[in-house]
């Protein structure tokens, strides 16, 4: 650290220069001097313009001023009683990046409680103001303005604070106010910690600390932009008549940083001065960050008409919408579909019986200071959401009878809404704080804001990243490089907002995640509905989007806070792949043809360089073959919402040793089992491994324990036991979802089939390039797609089942079943059951071996029209090169594993199974 250096005397200084002073109205005496608070080129001394010149440079407001006018108009609201504060801040290029256009705080310090008069500082500034004007304007830096001022506040016995600084600085500081300003009244000397500054209420308890000083002056040394930030929020309580957002200026005072030398500063090199000193905490600063605001100051600078305000896009709205919170009682019910109110609350529940109840208890507290009204949209499966929302008789709970998803499941919640001020959507998994609600109206009806977010804090107690930036392409391959890591990149390079700053100061932003947005309603009427193309995840992307284009703007509220479980849509291979589609699908709605091409690259390389995690891969291939997107999740009608009961009958899965994936499997009936119409039996035959207390662990499964170690005997055995019809049967590995299920049941009560089997697709994940190449041809031949065997599930219905009696001592089970049947039997499209297949060609080829095996114990005499039929499929279906290559890969495996089964007839063999996949 540098040594201090003796801190010169302004008074002295003044009256060596007396017989340069011009005389003054206000007593103000000034100078020229080449020292270390200036240069002669940041006194430039003239008469007051007739109308004081205002330029918009780069995006930020500022006043054209000499420096005694700045003095003098500085000082004129030190003596002025019952008017609003002003707040002096300096803008240099670090100022320009923070508010000026295109920055996240862009137009945000505006505020009906301050008053802002901001002065130029920085070279590049006052050269582009002297392009502007052709005249020439001084720098008034904050360290040029400070020794004057606190000459003045001497003189005239005005009261002085500094918040800001270490205590090691401070301290310097009041020594040399004893030795050399001992006439200077300094009522209070802050230093908070940054959580501090970070928290509302105790930078409420902080600002009511200084106010009871009763400063005239606070100079606010806390770094750009949080001084600026914090002077917007809390500026008006302080008490003070000025506050000064000089955020160098305590280490100056301290005399730990050197002001440079006058020919530093006259030829424009002060910023190299400083990056030599403090290389660390300026480099960005100066040499990443310092180009982009030029390159805005030169391309975003006009004069200004009009006086020095900050319009919005916003200000034609009017907000008598946004009424003032009422005063605060008891909880009260919510409001009725017809009535009017204050906030219509919007929620899209999928499986969310667990969180609806936890959330309309956090909303109930709300209505303490406003009138609410709670509309629920269930796009659930079952109906558990419904019959927990049913506990709250003033929940307007709607079913939409299908999974429309979450843009679907808004517009049917906000038709269903009636008259309100505004609406606000959450996600079921929130936790809305005290008086946040309130915070976000308060938000929208002071900015003008279409779309107010709260600030989402995990459970842990640290806050969720839930800001985002417009995507673009560089935005795209910054996040496709780096993901989470190097978060302090610049924003053109990443979409998601990382900066702890962002969460501590309300402001502009371009878009939020979906869990929680405030919308007006008028907005809300001229926006138009929600997308539903985009089903899950960037429909709330294109939401904001459409709300700036129709003019009006999104707003950051950090008072607003509401706890976040996150998840709560679920997680699977198809969401994650569906994320990266609909990024693309939104660039294809916004984009131009080049830009799209470099968007879509971007996303791809993404994916291509997580391939190895679940979801991925199958995003890539979304991605390049667009016919695959049909294969992701997307708005469906389901019969089981809502509009039917759900079907009832069993569900049979026998088990030997399956500990591995039986958990799996029944989890994958959680919603089948919630039902209550359906039975489940785990037929446990010969297990040694636990699979019966795996399977006991599940409410609502019946565990039957059979001694042979013979899927034949457990079937029988689960037959004797059940009562229901239709039966489906379930291998043990097979994951069955509950529209699968339902559509099963379903089709065969009603006939006039005896036999189904739902549609299902090769879970490849982690198999060897033979496998995956042996199953891409088995998809290929039309009558893999026509059988009731290889989806490990069919059903029977009672009729179907006296066909065929009980099940025979075979190996093959299903393909067994398959020939009873002739033009009784159908394979539903539905939602695919998930087969997953053999890792390896080793186990590819126990399990080819096994079933050949069990096809010809029902062929002894050898001869199987099917074998040549499938033969001719095969080679029928070669389309190019790569099918040709699977054709070949699929017949060697098939001759291999015939052979190795015609083998083992002759000898006795243990059961072949594939542990690979478990």
């Amino acid at each position: 650290m540098l040594q201090p250096k003796p801190f010169p005397s302004w008074g002295l200084f003044h009256v060596l220069e007396a017989r340069h002073a011009k005389p003054s109205d206000h007593g103000i005496r000034y100078g020229t001097r080449a020292g270390r608070f200036g240069s002669s080129r940041d006194r430039t001394v003239g008469a007051e313009p007739a109308v004081s010149p205002q330029l918009d440079l780069g995006g930020v407001p500022v006043r054209l001023l000499q420096f005694e006018d700045a003095l003098r108009t500085i000082l004129d609201r030190c003596a002025s009683a019952g008017t609003k504060p002003l707040a002096v801040c300096s803008a240099n290029l670090d100022h320009i990046r923070h508010f000026g256009s295109g920055s996240r705080w862009s137009q945000t310090l505006e505020v009906p409680t301050i008053d802002w008069l901001t002065l130029i500082d920085g070279a590049p500034l006052a050269n582009e103001a002297e392009r502007i004007t052709g005249a020439p304007w001084p720098r008034l830096a904050g360290s040029d303005l400070i020794g004057p001022l606190l000459d003045e506040a001497e003189e005239r016995g005005l009261r002085v604070g500094l918040l800001g600084g270490s205590d090691d600085a401070q301290q310097m500081i009041q020594e040399r106010f004893s030795a050399e300003r001992p006439g200077l009244t300094v009522v209070g000397w802050w230093a908070p910690e940054r959580p501090v500054l970070g928290a509302p209420p105790k930078s409420v308890e902080l600002a009511a600390e200084i106010a009871a000083c009763s400063p005239d002056i606070l100079i606010v040394c806390l770094g750009k932009p949080r001084q600026e930030l914090w002077i917007r929020e809390y500026g008006h309580l302080t008490g003070a008549k000025v506050l000064l957002a000089f955020g160098a200026v305590v280490d100056f005072l301290a005399g730990r940083i050197r002001r440079a030398p006058a020919w530093v500063s006259d030829h424009s090199l002060e910023w190299a001065w400083r990056l030599m000193l403090e290389p660390r905490r300026l480099a960005r600063r100066y040499l990443v960050d310092g180009p982009e605001a030029y390159l805005r100051l030169r391309s975003d600078s006009r004069p200004m008409t009009a006086p020095a305000v900050f319009p919005t896009s916003d200000a034609h709205k009017p907000t008598d919408g946004n009424r003032a919170p009422a005063a605060r009682h008891t909880p009260s019910r919510f409001a009725s579909a017809t009535e009017d109110a204050d906030v219509a609350v919007i929620v899209v529940t999928y499986n969310s019986a667990g969180d609806v109840g936890p959330l309309v208890a956090s909303l109930r507290e709300e209505t303490t200071v406003q009138t609410i009204k709670v509309v629920v949209a269930d796009n659930s499966p079952d109906r558990r959401t419904m019959a927990a929302l049913a506990e709250f008789d003033d929940v307007i709970a709607r079913s939409t009878g299908g999974n429309f998803g979450y843009a679907g499941g808004i517009n049917a919640a906000m038709r269903a809404a009636g008259p309100a001020d505004a609406f606000l959507i959450l996600n079921p998994d929130l936790r809305v704080a005290p008086g946040a609600i309130a915070a976000m109206r308060r938000r929208m009806a002071s900015s003008g804001a279409g779309v107010v977010v709260p600030v989402l804090v995990d459970y842990d107690g640290s806050i969720y990243p839930s800001l985002r930036r417009e995507p673009g392409v560089l935005r795209a391959l910054g996040d496709a490089a780096l993901g989470s890591r190097m978060v302090a990149r610049p924003g053109w390079f990443s979409e998601i907002d990382f900066d702890d700053e962002s969460y501590q100061f309300a402001h502009r932003v371009d878009w939020a995640t979906g869990a929680a947005l405030l919308i007006d309603s008028m907005v809300a009427d001229r926006v138009g509905a929600w997308d539903e193309q985009f089903f899950l995840y960037s429909e709330e992307t294109d939401y904001c989007h459409r709300v700036r284009d129709a003019g009006y703007s999104v707003w950051f509220e950090p008072a607003a806070m509401m706890w976040h479980e996150r998840g709560g849509s679920g997680t699977s291979p198809q969401l994650t792949a569906l994320m990266s589609v609909n990024r693309v699908r939104y660039a294809e709605k916004y984009f131009g043809t080049l830009r799209l091409a470099a968007f879509r690259a971007a996303v791809l390389a993404a994916e291509v360089a997580r391939l190895n995690k679940p979801g991925h891969r199958e995003a890539a291939r979304a991605l390049l073959t667009p016919r695959w997107r049909a294969s992701l999740p997307h708005a469906t009608s389901s019969k089981v919402c809502g509009v039917e009961a759900p079907p009832s009958g069993t569900v049979i899965i026998p088990a030997h040793n399956e500990a591995a994936v039986i958990a799996r499997t029944l989890e994958s009936l959680s919603e089948v089992m919630a039902w209550g119409t359906v039975d489940v039996i785990v037929a446990c035959n010969g297990c040694t491994d636990g699979t019966e207390a795996i399977a006991e662990r599940f409410a609502g499964v019946r565990v039957l324990r059979v001694e042979a170690a013979s899927k034949a005997a457990a079937l029988n055995a689960a037959d004797s036991v059940a009562h229901q019809w239709p039966r489906l049967y379930l291998d043990a590995d097979i994951e069955a979802g509950a529209a699968a299920v339902a559509d099963v049941l379903r089709t065969l009560r009603k006939g006039p089939f005896l036999a189904a089997r739902p549609a299902f697709r090769y879970d490849t994940r982690g198999a060897s390039p033979w496998v995956r190449s042996y199953y891409r041809a088995r998809m290929r031949i039309p009558g893999s797609s026509q059988a009731l065997w290889g989806a490990g599930a069919y059903a029977l219905n009672e009729s179907g089942h006296e066909r065929l009696g009980t099940f025979p001592s075979l190996t093959g089970d299903d393909y067994y079943v398959d020939g009873l049947f002739a033009d009784e039997k159908t394979v539903l499209s539905t939602e695919p059951v998930v087969v997953r297949t053999p890792r390896t060609a080793s186990a590819l080829l126990a399990v080819l071996c096994r079933t050949y095996r069990g096809n010809a114990e029902q062929n002894p005499s050898g001869g199987s029209p099917s074998s040549l039929r499938t033969l001719r499929q095969l080679f029928g279906s070669v389309r190019s090169p790569l099918a040709a290559a699977d054709a070949v890969i699929y017949a060697i495996f098939a001759a291999v594993g015939r052979h190795r089964a015609f083998r083992s007839r002759t000898k006795p063999v243990a059961w072949e199974r594939d542990n690979s996949s478990r």
